[in-house]
């Protein structure tokens, strides 16, 4: 779609917008003509940024940490200025580890944590802040396939997903008397740099440890015969932000090409 396309106008934020699914989501966006703010906590995020320029679309970029409260209450008071109002807050930002429960340390157990799940609450609790006002609005999480079915190794991560879960779901029962739906997307195996990593991790824990092994192993499984594309969630997630999905609240969608159902 050109710069008139269905977000024409509309304000959208993004955490994690500095590659892979975020990436995704930041170009997709853009093409339909969204006026964006793209937040992580990398310089690389200016790339994607000058991309999205590219196609058309108004876009601010800002280096931003999920976990810290008053970085998130500034990222959404740059929405204000900019845009005057946020239609769209999208909390991709996510990170995981990989390690056997007896070597997993404190440290990690809580970045992965505070990033998967405190960073939602917080960016969801300004973002809601935002729309009850306007009477309308998108707030769309990051969980995981994990949050329905974990895999060994990361239970961090998966208690992480599973919270995204069940905060999506509170929040789209408190929010929906405003006009704003609450919904979160569960991406299985996609081909992003932490799948790279997962590879290579559980390679060395579950598999032959020879680089692609394991997830060669884990495609085979997937009913579609492949792995998905950033591209594949940027596409749920754009749907979840339109007008056609008005009507669904409080789910966690999968996005995994059949490897998990439920």
């Amino acid at each position: 779609m050109t710069a008139d396309g269905r977000f024409h106008g509309r304000a959208v934020l993004i955490t994690g917008a500095s590659r892979g699914i975020g990436e995704a989501l930041a170009l997709r966006f853009a093409r339909e003509g969204a006026r964006l703010l793209l937040c992580a906590d990398e310089a690389r995020l200016r790339s994607v940024a000058e991309a999205a320029r590219r196609l058309g679309a108004k876009v601010v970029d800002l280096i931003l940490d999920v976990t810290d409260r008053h970085e998130v209450e500034r990222a959404f008071e740059t929405v204000d200025r900019e845009f005057g109002r946020l239609d769209v807050s999208v909390h991709n930002a996510g990170v995981i580890t990989i390690s056997r429960l007896a070597d997993l340390s404190e440290d990690d157990w809580d970045r992965v944590v505070d990033v998967n799940c405190k960073g939602v609450f917080l960016c969801s609790q300004a973002a809601a802040r935002r729309m009850v006002p306007q009477g309308a609005g998108r707030i769309i999480n990051a969980a995981s396939g994990q949050a329905g079915q974990a895999r060994p190794y990361t239970p961090h991560y998966a208690a992480s997903k599973a919270g995204v879960v069940g905060l999506t779901q509170s929040l789209a029962l408190e929010l929906a008397p405003f006009g704003i739906t609450v919904n979160a997307y569960c991406p299985g195996v996609i081909e992003t740099d932490m799948w790279t990593y997962n590879d290579r991790e559980w390679g060395r824990l579950l598999g032959d440890g020879s680089p692609g092994s394991y997830y060669r192993e884990v495609v085979s499984r997937i009913p579609l015969g492949r792995a998905g594309t950033p591209e594949d969630v940027a596409g749920l997630v754009t749907f979840l932000a339109s007008d056609d999905a008005a009507y669904i609240t409080g789910q966690a969608i999968y996005v995994n090409g059949g490897s998990f159902m439920r």
